[in-house]
């Protein structure tokens, strides 16, 4: 078995369903060079079933992501095995089995959070996923730490060893319960309690697994302080992080985390857009004619965010959000949104006028 090196999950972002698709990925990686980045989940269905057209639709990124993970979800053995083989050959560097969405879909589906009640059926899945794909490709399990309202730490540690035994070395533990039913998937990220003791004590009793937590991270402080072992008892901190909507949404918080964790210097707000820009530019070219073709508010809807709290960021999220001024499919509005020094500079008056009006 090929050693993994658990600083290759030191910093990773989250697998966010309609968010993080290979436009939101660029973004990330131009605001952390060195984290891992995961896609928004993809059932086995489309790749199992599906023409080559549907598997590009699904499994295509661009080689700037790298590392990047391919998040991958269902239940049966064989489905698994073809589709992780799909997103290796595709050149992902990291199959991802998830074990940790509740919602109602994934649960009609019997998948996501419900496998947790079946670790043989996930080691299964697991070994599989390891035989059908090349030795340097982890397969990895993003899980939750129970369900329902079962906090005993025997059921994750069973679930952990059990998946382990068939060759699992990373999970990533989103460290609250998952609440199958009576909460919204919503709810599930906000009302069952964080408990990262949890974790904690998985690092303890695995220490030659790789354990990255998730859940509950708002600030790059915060991930220093768990990696650092501020909360916890060193050696038992984990071993990364994995960011969500807290980056997702003030995406800019992802650049400082990178400067905490790595020492990379800050980029500058301006200079992420006007790397998106040549992006979109690009896209739009590529993709011209195409039935999947690439669109300004494709992009431009992942980058409202990036100037939260700072003076302009109000009026840079209203352009990027209007109809009128995206149907003209202009990489160049990404530069005229671009806050300067009030939400009143001359270059974008006109446009705010117009807006208003």
């Amino acid at each position: 078995m090929t050693a993994l090196d658990h600083n290759a999950w030191r910093l990773t972002t989250a697998p966010m369903m309609d968010w993080t698709d290979r436009h939101c990925r660029v973004l990330f990686r131009h605001l952390a060079p060195s984290a891992r980045l995961y896609t928004e989940m993809v059932t086995t269905g489309p790749l199992i079933y599906g023409n080559a057209e549907q598997h590009r639709r699904h499994l295509k990124f661009t080689a700037v992501e790298h590392p990047v993970a391919l998040q991958l979800g269902g239940s049966e053995r064989e489905d698994l095995a073809r589709a992780a083989k799909l997103g290796a050959d595709f050149g992902y560097d990291e199959i991802n089995l998830n074990c940790g969405c509740p919602s109602e879909r994934v649960q009609r589906g019997a998948f996501g959070a419900c496998l947790m009640a079946e670790p043989t059926l996930v080691a299964d899945c697991v070994k599989a996923m390891i035989d059908a794909v090349p030795s340097g490709v982890p397969v990895t399990v993003k899980h939750r730490i129970g369900l329902d309202y079962n906090e005993s730490y025997d059921f994750v540690r069973d679930f952990v060893g059990t998946v382990a035994e068939a060759g699992c070395r990373v999970f990533i533990v989103h460290a609250r319960n998952a609440v199958l039913k009576g909460l919204s998937p919503k709810e599930n990220r906000e009302v069952p309690p964080l408990r990262y003791d949890v974790v904690t004590r998985l690092r303890t009793d695995f220490p030659s697994l790789i354990l990255v937590l998730n859940g509950g991270i708002t600030t790059a402080q915060q991930c220093l302080d768990l990696l650092d072992g501020s909360v916890g008892t060193v050696p038992s901190q984990p071993h990364g992080v994995m960011l969500g909507r807290a980056a997702y949404h003030d995406s800019y918080m992802l650049a400082h985390t990178e400067n905490a964790l790595f020492g990379t210097p800050l980029p500058s707000r301006d200079q992420i857009v006007e790397q998106m820009i040549e992006y979109t530019a690009r896209e739009i070219e590529a993709t011209r004619g195409q039935q999947f073709h690439t669109r300004v508010r494709d992009v431009a809807r992942h980058m409202l965010g990036l100037y939260s709290g700072q003076v302009g960021g109000k009026a840079w999220r209203r352009m990027l959000s209007d109809a009128r001024l995206l149907n003209d499919n202009d990489p160049e509005l990404l530069r005229r949104a671009m806050p300067y020094q009030s939400d009143y500079d001359d270059h974008r008056q006109p446009l705010l006028d117009a807006l208003s009006g």
